[in-house]
């Protein structure tokens, strides 16, 4: 998987590590017991500060997508926890895009489909 920074961004580039790291999961381009690079080699890699990706990496190992190991390092996570932080995390990410989607006068039916179109894309499916 190709990670890709994008400094004129409005997120930080440990959040758009987290980000690319999770899309990759859902679309089974990273699979589980799959190692991840060192912290310092994706940093030198990417040119980047390596506390920046062992802060994208914390996050991960955090909400149970990857597991940290002293020797093995950083590897995908087998099983994610669900849970009721999670969907109330979602929830409210949801609430903020479905007002953003009123705002500008969205119809109903165009903002599930969109959401329908994105979540497919997320699990890799081709549209």
């Amino acid at each position: 998987m190709i990670l890709e920074i994008n400094t004129r961004s409005s997120l930080t580039i440990c959040e758009q590590l987290r980000n690319q790291i999770v899309l990759g999961i859902a679309a089974k381009k990273l699979i589980p017991g799959e190692p991840l690079p060192s912290v310092r080699s994706l940093a030198a890699d990417l040119g980047i500060n390596y506390h920046t990706v062992g802060k994208a990496y914390s996050s991960l190992c955090d909400q149970g997508y990857i597991i940290m190991d002293r020797r093995k390092g950083a590897v995908v996570a087998d099983a994610l926890p669900s849970g009721g932080e999670f969907v109330s995390n979602l929830s409210k990410t949801l609430l903020l895009s479905a007002a953003e989607a009123v705002c500008h006068d969205m119809d109903e039916e165009d903002f599930l489909e969109l959401c329908t179109r994105q979540y497919k894309k997320a699990k890799g499916e081709r549209l």
